[in-house]
């Protein structure tokens, strides 16, 4: 086993003398992973208000409200995503922007051990507190934001394309506001052979200290990516749909020698982060499979969630994972790139880990082995053995999702349900 952080190590030592009692829920038994710790063996988990307690490797649990088996299961920190669309809503022209496109997070989340999302520029400056009052604050998910460029947000068509409706100022204006929901800037979609809102969403990071994730391509004629890494972006900045291969967008492994590109390599070392951002048609295996034998591996896998990805080849995070597992990824890089790379991405340390003090976010995952078929939007399609399910989803110290009944009593005595809340 490695080594535990010394405030772990005291609470392991003070918890150890029998005091089961300390704990709303201990998993009992589960083969921890915790990138940012270095964890990587079975261990017991202890969780009380709404916090990790304490992390070791055999735990009193006679007096914890509920007891959690996961004997053969993985154990992680709360997934994070960082590229969904989260801005349902009811007007049927406004795509990812209080549209029907987007979903409805809490119904998509937890099932598949998310407990953070981050929407990519479904709102802008103009429609971020619509988002925030209908959305972000009625969420048991926690939601955090990319703010579109554009004021207006991900409506789709036109509005995308509207260069006087990209403010750097504005935007940080509304990102300093919100410093605890705003983790980054958008730009996205944009078809004109300019480079208009990637400085313009560059300004907006540097103003507000955060970073901008750039949805790069559909410039007519195109536009070159190492220059949009060595001389619009900045080190901390997201290149996403790092997979990508389309027509209209140029890729970063070559097409005729199928090598990662030597400027993608040093846009790497300055400081650039390659997000998955898999999405309906912004990932194919020609792309992943020569990058991950190359040893270029992505910075964060995330999804692109919204109704047209997660019904096509995406499906959804655990799936995307298990795919990049099939590919060469093993399981210890997927989890870190699904939970404390994210979180270093957004800014965001106090997320992504089981650090005791925590919010104890926590994924109890099953990987399940036998033949199991993915495939990009090509219709390329590879084997695997190996797929990954989610048996316990914990959000803030609460059990949110429990697949099999894992939980020993299932609900905590105060949540007890009476049959008159079921029929």
């Amino acid at each position: 086993m490695k080594k535990l952080a010394l405030g772990t190590i005291v609470l392991v030592l003070f918890c150890s003398i029998g005091y089961g009692q300390l704990f709303d829920i201990v998993i009992r038994g589960g083969h921890v992973i915790d990138p940012r710790n270095n964890i990587d063996a079975v261990m017991d988990i202890g969780i009380k208000d709404g916090k990790i307690a304490a992390v070791t490797k055999k735990m009193d649990t006679s007096g914890a409200i509920q007891v959690v088996n996961a004997s053969g299961f993985y154990v992680t920190p709360g997934l994070i995503d960082i590229h969904t669309h989260d801005f349902f809503g009811t007007e049927p022209d406004h795509y990812l922007s209080n549209g029907l496109s987007a979903i409805v997070p809490d119904g998509f989340t937890f099932r598949t051990g998310v407990t953070t999302v981050v929407d990519a520029g479904g709102s802008g400056w103009k429609s971020f507190a619509l988002f925030r009052k209908n959305i972000i604050d009625n969420s048991k998910t926690r939601i955090l934001v990319m703010l579109n460029i554009v004021g207006e947000g991900m409506r789709g068509g036109p509005y995308e394309q509207n260069p006087a409706d990209m403010d750097g100022r504005l935007t940080a204006m509304v990102a300093r506001a919100n410093p605890n929901i705003v983790v980054g800037i958008k730009a996205a979609h944009f078809e004109g052979a300019d480079w208009t809102p990637v400085d313009q969403a560059v300004e907006a990071g540097k103003i507000a200290n955060i970073p901008v994730m750039i949805d790069f391509g559909g410039s007519i004629p195109n536009l070159s990516i190492e220059e949009l890494f060595m001389k619009h972006l900045r080190p901390g900045d997201i290149f996403t749909h790092c997979f990508g291969q389309l027509r209209n967008r140029e890729a970063i492994v070559d097409t005729i020698n199928w090598q990662v590109k030597p400027f993608v390599w040093e846009a790497r070392k300055k400081g650039i982060f390659f997000d998955v951002g898999y999405g309906g048609s912004s990932f194919a295996f020609s792309q992943g499979i020569p990058a991950l034998k190359q040893g270029f591996l992505p910075s964060s896998i995330s999804t692109d969630l919204h109704t047209g990805s997660m019904n096509h080849a995406m499906k959804d995070q655990l799936n995307v994972m298990s795919k990049f597992m099939a590919m060469g990824m093993d399981l210890n890089a997927v989890i870190k790139a699904s939970t404390w790379n994210p979180a270093q991405e957004i800014k965001h340390l106090e997320l992504g880990n089981l650090s005791v003090g925590a919010e104890a976010d926590v994924a109890v995952l099953n990987l399940l082995s036998g033949r199991f078929g993915y495939f990009d939007c090509t219709g390329r399609k590879i084997e695997g053995n190996k797929k990954l399910e989610a048996e316990m989803t914990i959000r803030a110290g609460k059990i949110v999702y429990d697949l099999d009944g894992i939980a020993n009593p299932i609900f905590p005595p105060s949540r007890q349900p009476g049959l008159s809340e079921h029929y």
